[in-house]
This record gives structure tokens, sequence and C-alpha cells, in this order.
């Protein structure tokens, strides 16, 4: 829980932060330089935390899998930042959000996850909160 409230924090900072950082510049530059400082950073903290097998030869599939997210990550930041060059960060991030409530359908879809009631709903909550925030 606590890791799950500090990552919603830091990204309500990345969408105000960008926000101010993107303004008067081309999104997709805004978006290789977010994305340098995150690759230096994140590399420094691998190897200053790393454990004793956390370089271990990975499977092909480890390796496939995580290419692709990197790739849907790189695509999701570069229409983000697109988007928050062209409207207001307190109605982009909402409708980003909406991330949430296709992280559940996909996740019972694909991975076997059980949808429940309280997922379900809380997913369309998402969905309508967004939509409200959108159409304001």
């Amino acid at each position: 829980m606590t890791w799950s409230l500090l990552s919603a924090l830091f990204a309500a900072l990345t969408a105000i932060l960008a926000k101010l950082g993107v303004a008067g510049l081309d999104a997709n530059v805004a978006t290789a330089i977010r994305t340098s400082v995150v690759v230096v950073f994140t590399w420094l903290i691998a190897y200053a935390m790393r454990q004793p097998a956390s370089f271990q030869v990975l499977s092909g599939k480890t390796w496939l899998f995580l290419v692709l997210s990197g790739l849907a990550t790189g695509l999701s930041w570069l229409c983000y930042f697109r988007a928050l060059q062209a409207g207001s960060a307190s109605r982009v991030a909402p409708i980003d959000k909406l991330s949430v409530a296709l992280v559940i359908l996909l996740a019972a879809l694909f991975l076997g996850e059980r949808l429940t009631w309280s997922k379900g709903v809380g997913g369309l909550l998402i969905v309508a909160g967004a939509i409200t925030i959108a159409l304001e």
C-alpha cells in the first residue's frame, strides 16, 4: 500500500512538472529528455540496490515482455506529453488514469485475474469520473 501511494504521489508530481516543462518545447523532445533521466536514474538505483542474483541471465520470454512493456511505456509517454501540451493537466491526468480500468479488464482477460464486483464497480467509477472531468 505504501509503495502504491508513493507511486500515485510521484505520478501526480509528474503531471504537474511535465506540464511546466513541456511549455514551448516539442512534446517528443520533452519525452526524450524525461526518458533519458528515467534511464540513468533507474540504472543507478538498480545497481546500488542490487541483490546477488539481480543480473542473472534472463530468458528470452522475459526480454520479450520487458521490451514490449518498454515500447508501450514509451508510446504512453509520447501521447501523454502531447496531451499535456494541448490540454490542462487537471483534465489530461484523469483521462490517462483510465489505464486503471483497462488494467482491471486486461488482467482478467489475459492474466486470469478474478474480476470481482468491487473491481468492476471501482473500474466503472474511474471511467465515470474521467468522463465527468473530460466533459467539464
